[in-house]
């Protein structure tokens, strides 16, 4: 199922065509997807660029073309000298502030064609690298599967927006030179979003078409950084109107007296001006 396959269903759940997500997951993935219905998919935008987390099993000894399981085994390699050490110290090498490869099946446009198709098409792709930032990368397990020559390492990974968990895998085989890819990966977090709050479609198609789980105002209160305002600004920001400044780093969320969200607004120019309204006036 792709992120896309999704929308549709709760697009008909929620008889609703205003249905987006917060950020593709890859078909084999499971976990955490952001929806946003109706007014909420205004927020999506600022949910995209938010760091995200992971836990992923990573299979040392086989090379893939998608970097995943998904994909044909295009090489296999003896890991017989590859120790834990060796395997910790290719993951803590990709911590931090790094350049980073996607993988050449991905959704990536590369010259206004996406790289996934690129490629089926029989093309070689290079794509060129990206600045992320891998906050945290843990090993929770290394594992070596009786009666096959692979080492499965479990790692859990906390990382910015636009991160390959696929190219963490195909690149740490490449340092250890035994190839990689990735055999699970599970979101466990968007932002402040967990699994635990999450539901899945089945839970969702029972509570049809009332499916939206979060409310506006909840989901504006983990995402962002709050403001009150009073009544007279409550009223001057449902017009679109500017606010004197509080200080306070933006993008942030400006929520009336009542607890009803108005507007995600940042500070420039020495007024607080709105982004998105998301509450205009009567």
């Amino acid at each position: 199922m792709t992120s896309h396959d999704v929308v549709a269903r709760i697009r008909r759940l929620a008889r609703t065509r205003r249905v987006g997500h917060g950020g593709t997951l890859d078909p084999m993935a499971t976990g955490v997807l952001i929806i946003g219905v109706n007014r909420a998919t205004r927020l999506l935008t600022y949910v995209i660029g938010a760091e995200k987390s992971y836990t992923a099993t990573v299979r040392l000894g086989e090379s893939t073309v998608t970097d995943d399981a998904e994909g044909e085994v295009t090489a296999t390699t003896s890991t017989a000298g590859v120790t834990d050490e060796a395997i910790r110290a290719g993951l803590a090498a990709q911590v931090g502030e790094i350049d980073q490869v996607p993988s050449a099946v991905s959704a990536i446009k590369i010259n206004g064609q996406r790289a996934y198709k690129r490629v089926r098409d029989g093309e070689a792709v290079e794509i060129p690298a990206r600045r992320i930032t891998v906050h945290r990368l843990d090993v929770l397990a290394i594992r070596r599967p009786q009666g096959r020559d692979v080492i499965d390492v479990d790692i859990d990974v906390t990382c910015s927006s636009g991160t390959y968990i696929r190219a963490i895998a195909r690149d740490l085989g490449a340092a250890l030179r035994v190839g990689g890819h990735l055999t699970a990966l599970r979101r466990t977090a968007v932002g402040g979003m967990t699994l635990d709050a999450a539901a899945t479609l089945e839970q969702l198609e029972e509570r049809a078409p009332d499916v939206v789980g979060l409310p506006l105002s909840e989901a504006a209160r983990r995402a962002f950084p709050q403001r009150v305002a009073t009544e007279e600004e409550t009223r001057v920001l449902r017009h679109g109107g500017p606010l004197a400044p509080a200080g306070i780093d933006g993008p942030y969320a400006v929520f009336a007296p009542d607890g009803e969200v108005l507007a995600v607004v940042s500070e420039r120019g020495g007024r607080a001006r709105a982004e998105i309204v998301l509450a205009p006036a009567p």
